[in-house]
């Protein structure tokens, strides 16, 4: 039945006035960037700003350190490799797991799995002290390559529950119908089921990804050299002292987000067939 205008309307409005509800944060941050100084008093309850300055997108992004160098574009070069480091390595460690926990029954399974889940309940900052040990001992500590390794064994045990759940939407007629050809585990596994979670794979990756991206707690911990930070700690360093810039704090959250909303624009696709196709099991 084609739905008649009122219900058209009511539909729309309460659309408008929810989308309302969450831009007014976010303009409010583009206003605060927006204004020379970064004032937080405000006159208006509207997020128009009264005047238009970029010397806060200026003073962030082309930020020097004390050997002249444009620290930005280093350290967003950090945030970048770290993030797509970890999400290959976790995901590719994950996609053999998940597999392994969707089609195969053996000792200590469920046990696994619960375990898993039961470490995402805690904290990163609880694991600070022996992951701190543990890097100082393999020599990693202060490096790129140690935050990397901490990012990707992190994201393994998230990772493996949700592909597990994306394995579990495909028949099994697969894997049988294979197997009856003279397939092995690793063609049913790389031929067969693993175009058909692509979508699983990309949801996946993306969630690593801006878990690494907007980490700040252990990139603080484990890095002592300014020219290896990643985008995060420098954006915390801008509102930590005495005399916190919140209109450079500002200016670097709107740019520290643009990758990702980039990134979100080009895979929303992917994303929402990949949500769907997660949701069911079947």
């Amino acid at each position: 039945m084609k739905p008649r205008i009122w219900e058209v309307v009511l539909v729309y409005s309460v659309l408008f006035v929810m989308s309302g509800v969450v831009l007014y944060p976010v303009l409010w941050v583009l206003r605060l960037a927006l204004t020379d100084g970064g004032r937080l008093a405000a006159s208006s309850a509207l997020p128009i700003p009264t005047e238009i300055s970029w010397a806060n997108f200026d003073a962030f992004i082309f930020a020097r350190d004390f050997q002249g160098r444009y620290i930005f574009f280093v350290q967003l070069g950090n945030s970048l490799l770290v993030s797509a480091a970890a999400t290959f390595i976790g995901v590719a460690f994950a996609l053999s797991a998940s597999f392994a926990f969707s089609r195969f029954v053996f000792p200590l399974r469920e046990t696994g799995l619960r375990a898993m889940l039961t470490s995402q309940m805690f904290p990163a900052v609880v694991t600070a002290v022996p992951l701190l040990l543990l890097l100082d001992a393999l020599g990693l500590f202060g490096t790129t390559a140690g935050l990397v390794l901490i990012y990707s064994t992190s994201s393994v045990p998230f990772s493996i529950w949700m592909l597990k759940g994306y394995f579990d939407t495909i028949p099994r007629d697969l894997d049988e119908s294979a197997r009856l050809d003279g397939a092995s585990s690793w063609v049913v596994f790389w031929h067969i089921l693993l175009p058909l979670v692509r979508p699983g794979i990309g949801i996946t990756a993306l969630f690593s990804f801006m878990t690494a991206y907007n980490e700040f707690i252990m990139a603080s911990i484990f890095l002592d050299d300014v020219a290896r930070y990643t985008l995060p700690v420098t954006l915390q360093q801008s509102v930590g002292g005495f005399d916190p810039n919140w209109g450079l704090f500002a200016a670097g959250s709107l740019v520290l987000s643009a990758p990702i909303v980039l990134l979100f624009y080009f895979v929303q696709r992917e994303l929402v067939s990949g949500m769907t196709a997660g949701a069911v099991k079947g």
